[in-house]
């Protein structure tokens, strides 16, 4: 089934503007929250088919965040899209081991981002 409702999850205004523009303007239903705790309870409320999630936020990081994601039997079927402004090889590898799907770098490249998306759906 296509992917159709996505969770961004960044403290950064600006970067869920971007990432919420491009996803609306590509016929994506698109939800955000400011913190890793915000997103886990509207990952509860709202199904989302995917997730993109920020690293570095106030409280539970992006890393820890995905980690609780990957091993709730709810939840673990969620795919995460790490979208980070660490650009260092072994946070893409910690990323990954922490359960998300997907690594990519800020600034997010749309063309990139929405390839991603598809190939997941």
């Amino acid at each position: 089934m296509a992917i159709q409702r996505i969770l961004i999850v960044d403290d950064s205004p600006t970067e869920r503007y971007y990432l919420s523009d491009i996803l609306s303007k590509n016929g994506y239903n698109v939800s955000v929250a400011e913190s890793g705790e915000e997103a886990l309870a509207k990952i509860k409320q709202e199904k989302p088919q995917l997730i993109l999630m920020d690293v570095v936020m106030p409280g539970a990081n992006g890393f820890q965040v995905t980690r609780s994601i990957a091993r709730d039997p709810e939840l673990k079927d969620v795919p995460v899209i790490i979208c980070s402004s660490k650009s260092q090889e072994t946070d893409r590898i910690w990323a990954l081991r922490q359960g998300a799907r997907d690594y990519l770098v800020k600034p997010v490249d749309p063309g990139q981002l929405l390839d991603k998306i598809a190939a997941l759906g």
